[in-house]
């Protein structure tokens, strides 16, 4: 952890490293576990407990701390602060009922990409994903958009800082390669990945932008592997997928 200084503030830092620990399965932990998830002193995280206890967004019960409803409000903070999120809800709903398949929407946060949104369907094998949910980027569609949409310098760093251990036969284990299907997504305006990160499933994304044409966000369509080709999903998909997104940008200058 960064020392104290006139620009960065241990104890905030120390406080939101608790409140992550705390978000940790099985929701509920002792001061020693909480401590160690951190990477704090016990003393130091009695300290921080009680003063989140204090403040109404954890609980104790006994020797367990467990985070409150008031801790939601941070999360949902950040998703009230994007401007395209309220529509995008409206627009993935639409489009989800329109092809019947698994729809997304996602940020890039460093090497991750964390759901912002996630709307499964029924016949898609079913997945513990939710809002606030992260996945390594570079082996899923979302991930593929994001990164391809950053500047070449930010985009070497990041890939020079990715884990490319296998976790399919099909997963790119070469950041070379990983940076040639980089330059393939930005040219063709989507990314297409198939079994990466789960042998079942495949998927198709592509980039939401902002009003200056900055890519902000990605949206995708998710169906079982094996069922479709990618110059099937680009035919049967693409185009719809690419008016879902022009309708949040739409709507979302609409909205100032």
């Amino acid at each position: 952890m960064a020392k104290e200084s006139d620009s960065f503030v241990r104890a905030i830092a120390r406080g939101f490293s608790v409140v992550e620990a705390l978000g940790r399965p099985p929701g509920r932990h002792t001061l020693s576990e909480a401590a160690a998830f951190a990477g704090l002193t016990r003393a130091t995280a009695r300290r921080m407990l009680a003063t989140l206890v204090a403040l109404k967004y954890c609980e104790a019960d006994g020797r367990y701390f467990s985070l409150r409803p008031r801790a939601l409000g941070l999360g949902l903070s950040y998703l009230n602060a994007l401007p395209y999120w309220g529509y995008a809800q409206r627009a993935l709903e639409d489009l989800r009922n329109e092809i019947g398949e698994s729809c997304a929407l996602a940020v890039l946060d460093e090497t991750e990409i964390v759901y912002a949104l996630r709307l499964p369907a029924r016949r898609i094998l079913s997945a513990n994903l939710g809002i606030g949910s992260r996945l390594p980027a570079h082996v899923i569609s979302l991930g593929r958009v994001l990164l391809a949409a950053l500047p070449p310098e930010k985009r070497g760093e990041v890939l020079a800082s990715i884990d490319y251990k296998p976790i399919t036969p099909r997963t790119v284990t070469c950041p070379i390669r990983l940076g040639e299907e980089l330059a393939r997504v930005e040219a063709q305006g989507y990314a297409w990945i198939d079994g990466e990160l789960d042998p079942a499933i495949c998927g198709i994304a592509v980039p939401v932008r902002d009003q200056a044409g900055h890519v902000v966000a990605a949206i995708s369509i998710n169906t079982i592997s094996g069922t479709i080709t990618e110059a099937e999903a680009k035919k049967k998909f693409l185009v719809a997928l690419q008016r879902t997104a022009q309708d949040i940008r739409t709507q979302t200058a609409a909205k100032g």
